[in-house]
């Protein structure tokens, strides 16, 4: 569960926050489905805040942050047909009879599920007020500029404009455009992208707005929000067709269909269509049509009740294995990955694919020669899912597992308690300083743009570089020594370093690679401890009476700091003027309630759980899932449940309503509830 979480996290990272997915979405989706089928069957072991639950990523501090209104929240996957109809059934158990005509079934609105990115729109009085992305879905980034600049997102809507209103959609780019992109980045000699969707994030996300001016860029609005949608519409097919009457575009494709027969049948001709259409999708997504039992149905803690994507299988293809290879990994892991035939196979040439870890290729009695299934849902990075034994030649034999690094020979380790093999050289092995020094500049971690695996290669082993605090002593002549390295570039990366010397707490604790700590743990460890010396002072007992820290992670964070090396590489960064804000003072910290840890629970009549999150960290506070001796309040409605128990045993203070509302106009000490 450990090792999944991690994985759930670090891929979601990828994908939304990076825009560079390691795995299809259908491999993401079976860890994300795994992760969950053990937290139902192990409650003791699960986590309030498990990855499984998260959407999207945090927005990058490249923008200014929007503190959306509503969640933008994420969708249930159904990955095949029973799925399909789990989904319906549990909406006609959730609505009882309420809302069924007489023929026994529901009204779903369906459309093709495009793979791009998220936006949201803000109209003020018919005219573009602000664009931001779904981040985290609570808080995005502000890409008003760029969209702007976009042909397809319109600047005026329709006379017939409400007042204010919150249009949803997704920002994407078709196939021929997609293609003829990458015709023009090879021409001019820049990097290609890998998929439309990446294309797509990278052109909306982009500091410059000439740049995402000139990218063939999309749009199609397929909701809204705000008080404004009441009298527009009263269920999301008629919504659609007053976007359409405003001017925004809307799906050609979308149709309102009758139960799961209806359902079936509309998955069925758009998957046939798939082939044909310009537009990248990878299923289809079904919402209940009415708004008034949308609303009985309410929520989950990241998804609607009352929507489902019912994906697309992967597309499969077979090839043969030419080799297998062995990538060395930031923590020295050892992930093994087959060589193989090229094969076209999910809208792409497929030359590698991942084999996880040597049990997996146990598993699948692998062998170099061999035919294989491989599978690409038109993401990344392709899997192996089986081997044609029937057609292995007779002098395939099996692969043996490395005994030494790849990278700097030392010998492989393996943990009792994982399934991967190690390299234990820590920095001495290149392959590791190099993903470390990756990590270090990544844009979660310090965000040092410019710093890519070629340059860092070249300054490794010109030994210009031997760790993260020698980037801070690079001169211009250093810089331009480099291949490929201008005076302008030589300038702009010098300028990124200078700008990356003060950073957050939270994002330093992040940079520096502790095994098992991720953004969000990195967050919570700034949050907790404030600067870094206490931190590196902490012992495992204290770091485990911190929600969602367990013994592992806890662990790992003291074996890292009783490092000497790591010690005094934190000492070499502050001599290079490294600085880091502590809590009290980071920037992004604003509000009346900035210093509050506060955890909601039970039902209230001021909003759902989701909107009244937005709206207490719209004013500076923490809103944490676990109670602990750090929370400042337990804000408790209706069925409270077992938190508020935890809350009195460790001397909580509790709120009501009342004092949630007055937390709400900014009051920071409202009186606790009656016990």
């Amino acid at each position: 569960m450990a090792w999944l979480r991690a994985e759930v996290a670090r891929h979601n990272r990828l994908y939304h926050a990076e825009d560079a997915p390691e795995i299809p979405d259908s491999e993401f989706d079976a860890l994300v489905a795994e992760l969950r089928a053990l937290e139902a069957v192990q409650p003791n072991l699960a986590s309030p805040a498990s990855p499984a639950d998260a959407v999207g990523a945090p927005p990058s501090s490249r923008f200014a942050v929007v503190v959306h209104a509503a969640p933008m929240l994420s969708l249930d996957n159904a990955m095949d047909d029973a799925a399909l109809a789990d989904f319906d059934r549990r909406v006609q158990t959730g609505l009882g009879h309420t809302g069924l005509g007489h023929t026994g079934v529901v009204d779903y609105c369906a459309e093709p599920k495009l793979d791009g990115l998220a936006l949201s729109l803000l109209y003020r009085d018919g005219r573009l007020l602000r664009a931001a992305t779904r981040g985290d879905g609570t808080r995005g980034e502000d890409v008003t500029l760029n969209c702007s600049r976009l042909a397809c997102i319109p600047r005026v809507l329709g006379a017939a404009a409400p007042g204010e209103i919150e249009v949803r959609g997704e920002v994407f780019m078709t196939w021929s455009g997609f293609a003829e992109l990458n015709r023009r980045q090879a021409e001019a000699g820049e990097k290609c992208f890998v998929n439309p969707r990446n294309a797509a994030a990278g052109s909306v996300r982009t500091l410059d707005p000439e740049v995402s001016a000139g990218r063939p860029l999309e749009f199609l609005a397929y909701g809204a929000v705000g008080t404004a949608v009441a009298a527009l519409a009263g269920r999301q097919s008629e919504l659609l067709d007053a976007l359409a009457a405003l001017g925004l575009p809307v799906s050609p494709l979308r149709a309102c269909v009758s139960g799961l027969a209806g359902a079936r049948a509309y998955f069925a001709r758009i998957e046939a269509l798939r082939g044909s259409l310009d537009i990248p999708i990878d299923g289809c997504v079904f919402k209940v049509d009415h708004f008034d039992l949308q609303q009985e149905l309410g929520f989950v803690s990241r998804a609607p009740r009352w929507a489902v994507a019912r994906k697309f299988p992967p597309e499969e293809a077979t090839t043969r294995v030419l080799g297998i290879g062995v990538n060395v990994g930031r923590t020295g892991a050892l992930t093994p990955a087959a060589r193989l035939e090229p094969v076209f196979v999910g809208g792409a040439t497929v030359t590698n694919a991942t084999l996880h870890n040597a049990d997996e290729i146990m598993r699948l009695d692998l062998r170099v020669g061999d035919t294989v299934v491989v599978r690409r849902a038109g993401d990344v990075i392709p899997e192996v899912v089986r081997v044609l034994v029937e057609r292995r030649p007779p002098d395939a034999s099996p692969w043996p597992l490395p005994t030494h690094c790849p990278a700097c020979g030392t010998p492989v380790a393996r943990a009792a308690d994982e399934v991967v093999l190690r390299c234990p050289a820590g920095p001495v092995c290149p392959a590791q300083r190099l993903e470390g020094l990756l990590h270090f500049v990544s844009r979660r971690a310090m965000d040092i743009d410019g710093f890519g695996e070629k340059l860092l290669q070249q300054l490794l082993q010109s030994g210009r570089v031997q760790d993260a605090a020698d980037l801070f002593s690079l001169t211009r002549a250093d810089l331009l020594a480099m291949d490929r390295v201008g005076e302008r570039l030589a300038d702009r990366l010098q300028g990124n370093l200078a700008a990356a010397r003060r950073t957050t707490l939270a994002r330093f604790i992040h940079a520096l690679g502790i095994r098992e700590v991720g953004e969000a743990t990195a967050a919570l460890l700034a949050e907790v401890f404030g600067d870094i010396e206490p931190l590196m002072r902490a012992e495992t007992t204290d770091l485990e009476q911190i929600p969602d820290i367990g013994p592992v992670v806890a662990a790992r964070i003291v074996e890292h700091f009783q490092e000497p090396a790591h010690r005094a590489l934190i000492e070499r960064l502050r001599a290079q003027g490294v600085q880091w804000e502590t809590v009290a003072t980071a920037p992004g910290g604003e509000g009346p309630l900035v210093g509050l840890t506060l955890v909601l629970t039970g039902t209230f009549a001021l909003g759902s759980r989701e909107t009244l999150r937005a709206r207490l960290q719209s004013l500076g506070a923490r809103v944490g899932e676990g109670v602990s001796r750090h929370t400042s309040y337990l804000i408790a409605g209706a069925s409270p449940g077992s938190k508020r128990d935890k809350a009195e045993a460790l001397g909580v203070p509790v709120l009501d309503e009342a004092g949630l509302e007055r937390l709400l106009t900014g009051e920071r000490s409202p009186a606790p509830a009656a016990v």
